[in-house]
């Protein structure tokens, strides 16, 4: 079921996109090839997760059009368009697809979110869709071979697994908590019926 964009949406989409923003002023360390480990991965599977796959690959978006006018808001305050010609460009642009990713897989058949499917939904998409672009772009930018490239990555591998157990935790413990904050309304499956399935 489709709906238009509200004010709401366009808030929260501001919200997570600062949220991203935020998560890049502690800096970060660059390590081979000149990609940095940041936090800010947290915030896109938070985004993903959050508000589902259209509004998380959007305030990603959101974000990344700021750094491309300028803004220094990626981490150690990078920003300009010389961002997505360098060898972090693919990751930056991977964390759209990412995003994208997470929504329709935490939020899958309209269902509520597991912690299964969470947990799924941050490797798949917060590391290894986020990956798939990142590490090809960096491989042709830095002019070696992919193998070579794929495999200097997995120094980012634990960093990510933390990123994604966290992102998981947080968004098990905001459902609890806070079910509104998803502003949806999910399917309730033969086995939870007789509880709430609603978070408007």
């Amino acid at each position: 079921m489709t709906r238009t964009l509200d004010a709401t949406d366009l808030a929260r989409v501001a919200v997570f996109a600062a949220l991203i923003a935020v998560l890049g002023l502690p800096g970060s360390f660059p390590v081979f090839g000149g990609v940095p480990i940041t936090a800010q991965t947290l915030g896109v599977m938070l985004a993903g997760a959050v508000l589902g796959p259209w509004l998380g690959a959007l305030s990603v978006t959101v974000l990344l059009a700021l750094v491309a006018v300028g803004l220094p808001l990626l981490a150690g305050g990078r920003g300009g368009f010389g961002v997505f010609v360098g060898p972090t460009a693919g990751y930056a642009l991977g964390w759209i697809l990412g995003a994208a990713v997470i929504g329709l897989i935490v939020h899958a058949g309209g269902r509520r979110p597991v912690v299964w499917r969470t947990a799924l939904a941050m490797i798949a998409g917060g590391v290894l869709a986020i990956y798939a672009i990142g590490i090809p772009v960096q491989s042709l930018v830095t002019r070696l071979p992919l193998g070579e490239t794929a495999l200097s990555s997995l120094v980012f591998v634990p960093g990510d697994l933390l990123k994604a157990a966290v992102a998981t935790l947080v968004v098990t413990t905001l459902l609890r908590a806070y079910p509104r904050g998803f502003r949806r309304t999910w399917r309730v499956a033969a086995p939870d019926r007789g509880r709430v399935g609603v978070a408007a």
